[in-house]
């Protein structure tokens, strides 16, 4: 079983910046990817970044690239999202979570993960 911690999320206005992070309980390992999501009112869980310790790689979704970067410090078992020049549109709860041996491709897929953290709230104001 592994548990995955979500801070950081918060009220900024458009424009701003926020910082979020994700502890797990676990060691990162090479098999491990862990990704952030997000899901806004109505909406499916849409993909936003992920990074894989297998390929040493990150990669993004489209409506995030060149605004949000994904880090992490294996020494604190955990991966960070860094978010810059925020819409009211990244307004969503953002979910961090781990799968084992994920591809590329499979990395964008929620279904692929095997355990989710509680989510946090995002909000972007106009």
């Amino acid at each position: 079983q592994v548990q995955l911690i979500e801070s950081g999320g918060g009220l900024v206005q458009a424009g701003g910046s926020l910082n979020l992070s994700c502890a797990a309980s676990v060691r990162t390992t090479m098999s491990l990817t862990m990704g952030w999501f997000r899901q806004a009112p109505g909406n499916e869980r849409e993909f936003v970044a992920a990074f894989s310790w297998n390929t040493n790689s990150a990669y993004y979704g489209d409506s995030v690239k060149g605004r949000f970067t994904i880090s992490r410090d294996d020494a604190k078992n955990t991966v960070y999202l860094q978010m810059i020049s925020l819409k009211p549109e990244d307004t969503a709860i953002y979910f961090c979570g781990s799968g084992s041996t994920l591809t590329t491709s499979s990395s964008r897929l929620p279904r692929q993960y095997d355990y989710w953290g509680q989510g946090t709230q995002v909000t972007v104001s106009s």
